[in-house]
């Protein structure tokens, strides 16, 4: 398999990984409250459809800010996780596949980077999303520099942390 089409495989498998996690929490969200309606497969993505009459505006917040806990969470499995992921996976060795490093490296990123950027900046030009919720619950300016601080925490855990042990599995 060629460098390109197992980084293909690896963004292809970061996306899956990020709507199963982030979609996921709305859905248990909803359905643990009674108030799922359906799933909605837009340009954008997959979208978790409710019946807002039925909610407060605090569960409304609630719904809105699980599926970003969710990818925080599941991040951080993953950065915490990260030198057995690149250790102890593989087939013939204690080295991991390329195929499924490239997988985990891309999941790492956008389950790092993705919430974070889209609640502190991209939500103003694509309807609003899950910070119509989170608004609920706190102002909108603080949650926007939380979750601006948290993109930059993450890009240094990027850098600092995964990158190099990632390169390093990469080359051996």
């Amino acid at each position: 398999m060629t460098k390109r089409i197992r980084q293909y495989v690896g963004i292809l498998t970061a996306l899956v990984m990020y709507y199963v996690v982030h979609e996921g929490a709305h859905l248990l969200y909803a359905l643990t409250h009674g108030v799922f309606k359906q799933v909605n497969f837009t340009a954008l993505g997959v979208q978790i459809d409710i019946f807002r009459d039925q909610m407060t505006d605090a569960q409304l917040g609630w719904f809105c800010l699980a599926g970003p806990i969710a990818t925080f969470v599941a991040a951080w499995l993953m950065v915490l996780l990260s030198q057995r992921l690149c250790t102890t996976f593989g087939t013939k060795s204690t080295k991991s596949s390329p195929l499924f490093l490239a997988c985990c490296w891309y999941t790492s990123i956008i389950l790092l980077l993705l919430d974070p950027l889209y609640l502190s900046v991209l939500y103003r030009f694509v309807g609003g999303g899950d910070m119509n919720g989170i608004r609920l619950l706190m102002p909108e300016t603080i949650a926007c520099v939380i979750f601006g601080l948290l993109f930059v925490l993450h890009i240094l855990v990027l850098w600092k942390l995964l990158l190099p042990k990632y390169k390093q599995a990469f080359e051996e």
